[in-house]
């Protein structure tokens, strides 16, 4: 099969077009033929091995131990171990997997879930990483409640497009933030009331701020929060090589226990429970993933690159 392959850490230039071995289902995997692959921030983080916190955390110290990258996916089930009885060969699923940027890919059942009916594997490859994380930012850490008013920073991208659209989902009043390019996306999703960050800036009152900007201090969005509100940080840069955007993280949970606001970081986790649960969303015309642009597999360095510079319109997708 053709594949994306990484034997070192580095930019762009490491990642090569080549020929591996299919991989073999096992007695309790399921190897898809991917069709389509999202592209998140992640995928340069683990790329580059930076910040080198990661490294640490079982990705591999000197060099990546998985040597694929892309977890996003849409596709169909190729083969399936003895054990699988969820899924036969033929179903078209979504989900995430290790290493997508390639022909064909192994995960497992607790990571996928059928393809929405009403979209492409275009669309479905763009939803599970970043929706993820918008579901349990808002839900698990934000403790989202219809009726509340609701912040979405970094609106147009990627977690924030899906952010906008879970927290109307969940009856919520909503807000964004996004550059001037993105005014009309974040509108059209749903947000009541859009600030271009070029122009003009928000000010108080909200339940929960959603910030997967990081240009921001935490004063300054606690200022903008009610008396028991709610700050979740996903994401954004800073803090160098070390620690990266985990800096920020690190800081609110310092902080949290000095002040009355609840302040939160998330690191999203993948299960099958809530892909079903953005399944359904999908499926009643919710949450629609909004793509900016579509490469090619060999197109793959490309398409990261664009990525990282951060003026991505909803989320940039891989053809297999």
């Amino acid at each position: 099969m053709k594949a994306i392959v990484q034997n070192e850490y580095g930019t762009t230039d490491v990642l090569r077009l080549m020929d591996l071995p299919e991989p073999g289902a096992g007695p309790d995997g399921v190897v898809v033929q991917v069709r389509a692959a999202g592209v998140d921030p992640g995928v340069w983080h683990l790329m580059e091995g930076t910040p080198y916190l990661v490294r640490l955390m079982g990705f591999g110290v000197r060099r990546p131990k998985a040597r694929v990258r892309g977890l996003d996916f849409a596709g169909i089930v190729h083969a399936v171990g003895e054990n699988v009885t969820e899924f036969r060969p033929g179903d078209e699923v979504f989900g995430t997997c290790q290493g997508s940027f390639a022909e064909y890919a192994l995960t497992t059942v607790d990571k996928i879930a059928r393809k929405p009916g009403r979209l492409g594997f275009h669309e479905a490859a763009a939803v599970p990483i970043s929706a993820f994380t918008a579901l349990q930012a808002l839900r698990d850490k934000g403790g989202i409640t219809p009726r509340q008013k609701v912040l979405v920073i970094g609106a147009g991208g990627g977690v924030g497009s899906y952010a906008v659209q879970i927290a109307k989902a969940f009856g919520a009043e909503v807000d964004g933030v996004c550059s001037t390019g993105k005014v009309d996306l974040v509108r059209s999703l749903g947000a009541d009331t859009v600030f271009d960050y070029t122009r003009e800036d928000f000010t108080g009152g909200y339940d929960v701020i959603l910030d997967t900007a990081g240009n921001r201090s935490l004063t300054s969005l606690r200022k903008c929060l009610t008396p028991q509100g709610t700050l979740v940080i996903v994401g954004g840069e800073g803090d160098g090589k070390w620690i990266g955007p985990v800096g920020r993280n690190l800081r609110a949970l310092l902080l949290g226990p000095f002040v009355k606001h609840k302040l939160r970081g998330l690191f999203s986790t993948e299960n099958r429970e809530d892909l079903e649960i953005l399944r359904a969303l999908i499926e009643e015309e919710k949450l629609t993933p909004v793509i900016d642009r579509i490469y090619s597999l060999a197109e793959v360095p490309e398409a990261i690159r664009y990525a990282n510079e951060g003026h991505v319109r909803g989320k940039v997708v891989i053809t297999v």
